[in-house]
């Protein structure tokens, strides 16, 4: 039993005033012989023994109302070790797809919402946040309609950077009772392996689970030119306990084109086929309908007309074999070819790729030029002749990533290995290829460059080295001096490092992944482009070049669907996207015991034990139950005790 104010106490001391009272009160009296009225003298005796019991009685009654009344004051009670602490509640509520799953009909967010508001006290002030909200230092009432409305996000927030997070809303008081409560499902990807707690910080954990497992998501679209009038797309869906087959419906706008069944067969995955117009712009939009989550049910990709690239080659003599020719298609590309001797330097601003093929030097104004085109978001690729005047090439290829050649190499070796996570290469290989048929140079040049490498020989020197937009060969690619033009690899390196030049919309984007796009649009000094669907409006980042103009998509759109692109009332393209699939993986952590924290399987229940630890029991009304009963008993002692 502990006391609230214990230096009451001292007033015991004064219960020494009514011993002091009692014993002066006591008479000593006098013996006086009276032979005649010995039995009298035996009658006084014994009244004077019961009196003398009486004022016992009446001593010990009153110390212990006194004791009574002064432990009242000082208020016993019991409770834990921190009943007392000012306590800090700081929540976080996962508001991320995954808690679209539904229990008993609402979803797992909707009951954790309703559950905190149930039992959340109307006075305490708390804090709380979600993936997207942060509210600080309130009452629940004050955020209830806010909390009603809570969207759900694909963004989701790990269990480090909760605890970081609610880092921030505590205060700095050493001496309060902070918790943290997590209202989650906890997705493996959530948990990871950041698992400990600070010591400073009491952890709860409420995990939510739904009474049904079962989903299926639109994963991702695949299109195949089939060189014919119809394109073939490919559907990659997900499926997590799935016992029927799922309609999928493919839109283009609001027209329905095609109808299909994903059927699973107790697999996690499915691919189903349907063809599309070769010759139009497609806003298309795949949609199915399941039990489970609702936000990968919708699956939204375009088809713009891609522009063609322009692509201008410089070389010393034109190009005998031909190479660019049919590596640049006119299907796809403009290419144009000049000798340095014939061309018009003003062509050069109006290229997304510029060609320095087979060059022995780059003449001072055209080095001047190529380093504004790059500047302005061009694209360069710089193909060495066997014979070069390094004081030429190296001050201008110092304006690129400070690159250098310093010495020329005759010996012939192959090229080993492929940088299978460069930008170029990215999405070529399915697998990194072992037996793979390596081309060889019989001459090179030595090279210095901050660049990555690409391509790299024997010995790890480099043969191909770039990165946006400048990729430098450290070979001439003469069949007299090297083979890469009959290798496989040349078409891959030579169609992304064009495309490098004007990074057109893929057919969709991802939200919250940053996306770099080029559009070929002019733009006047003060013009602007605007981005917008029904729902949603925004002017994104953006860059203007003298022939494009180069779009950065980060913390917008906040939404999935498909966006017009437009100048003022002009519409340009559209671009669609999507919502990451990560949530659709129905996959959750098991908890085992972790420091500091408990672990609970409702919100209600959890409150229970708040409402517990935080509890104390007063014991000072039956002390003053006590000394009442005490007062009774004197004044039944001074009645009936004679």
């Amino acid at each position: 039993m502990q006391l609230k104010h214990p230096e009451i106490l001292w007033a015991l001391l004064l219960l020494i005033i009514p011993i002091i009272i009692h014993f002066f009160q006591l008479r000593r009296f006098k013996r006086t012989p009276f032979t005649n009225v010995a039995m009298l003298q035996k009658v006084v005796m014994e009244s004077r023994k019961s009196n003398t019991l009486k004022k016992w009685l009446l001593l010990l009654t009153r110390l212990l109302l006194l004791t009574a009344f002064i432990i009242a004051f000082a208020q016993p009670y019991t409770a834990k070790t921190n009943a007392l602490k000012k306590r800090e509640n700081v929540i976080f509520l996962d508001n991320s797809f995954s808690m679209q799953a539904k229990t008993n009909g609402l979803s797992l967010m909707e009951k954790a919402v309703q559950e905190l508001l149930k039992h959340i006290d109307k006075d305490e002030t708390i804090s709380l946040f979600t993936n997207t909200n942060t509210f600080k230092d309130v009452a629940i009432e004050d955020i209830q309609n806010r909390l009603l409305e809570l969207q759900f996000s694909h963004q989701q927030l790990n269990l480090k950077d909760v605890k970081l997070k609610a880092s921030t809303l505590f205060s700095s008081n050493p001496e309060s009772q902070k918790n943290l409560i997590v209202i989650s499902d906890f997705q493996n990807r959530m948990t990871g392996t950041e698992q400990d707690s600070t010591q400073l910080v009491t952890s709860y954990m409420v995990p939510m689970r739904a009474n049904d497992l079962s989903n299926v998501s639109i994963d991702s679209v695949f299109i195949e030119d089939t060189g014919m009038e119809q394109l073939g797309l490919q559907v990659f869906l997900r499926g997590t306990n799935v016992s029927e087959p799922v309609p999928v419906s493919l839109f283009n706008g609001d027209t329905l084109i095609a109808k299909s069944a994903a059927n699973f067969e107790e697999s996690l995955s499915t691919t189903l086929n349907f063809s599309i117009p070769n010759n139009q712009s497609i806003t298309g939009q795949l949609e199915l309908t399941d039990s489970g989550l609702g936000y990968d049910n919708v699956f939204f990709f375009t088809l713009n007309e891609r522009p063609k690239l322009k692509i201008l080659s410089i070389s010393e003599t034109l190009d005998t074999d031909q190479y660019l020719t049919r590596l640049f298609t006119q299907d796809e590309f403009e290419l144009s070819q000049f000798q340095l001797s014939t061309l018009d330097y003003s062509l050069i601003d109006n290229q997304n790729v510029v060609v320095l093929d087979n060059l022995n030097s780059i003449p001072t104004g055209l080095e001047r030029i190529l380093t504004t085109f790059k500047d302005n978001g061009g694209s360069l690729v710089v193909i060495p002749s066997p014979e070069i005047e390094l004081n030429s090439y190296n001050a201008f290829l110092s304006n690129f990533f400070n690159s250098r050649f310093y010495q020329v190499q005759t010996s012939e070796k192959k090229i080993t290995s492929i940088s299978y996570d460069h930008p170029l290469y990215r999405n070529v290989f399915e697998n990194q290829v072992e037996n793979f048929e390596y081309p060889s140079t019989k001459q090179y040049y030595q090279l210095t460059s901050g660049a990555p490498k690409i391509l790299s020989l024997e010995g790890n020197d480099a043969f191909l080295v770039g990165l946006d937009g400048f990729y430098l060969f450290t070979s001439s690619l003469l069949p007299d001096f090297c083979n890469f033009k009959s290798s496989s690899l040349i078409v891959p390196t030579f169609y992304n490092m064009a495309l490098s030049g004007l990074q057109t919309p893929e057919r969709y984007q991802i939200l919250g992944k940053t996306s770099t796009i080029d559009l070929p649009v002019v733009l006047g000094n003060e013009e602007i482009l605007n981005v917008g669907n029904s729902r949603e409006q925004f002017i994104p980042l953006q860059q203007t070049f003298p022939n494009k103009v180069r779009l950065t998509f980060n913390e917008n759109p906040k939404t999935a669907g498909i966006y017009e692109v437009s100048n003022s009332e002009d519409g340009i393209t559209n671009i669609s996207f999507n919502y990451p699939r990560n949530e659709s993986q129905l996959s959750f952590t098991e908890f085992d015991d972790l420091p500091n924290t408990t672990i609970k399987e409702s919100v209600g229940s959890l409150f229970q034990l708040l409402a517990e630890e935080a509890s104390v029991t007063p014991y000072w009304k039956w002390f003053v139950i006590l000394a009442l009963l005490l007062a009774l008993v004197e004044v039944i002692i001074q009645k009936f005790v004679t």
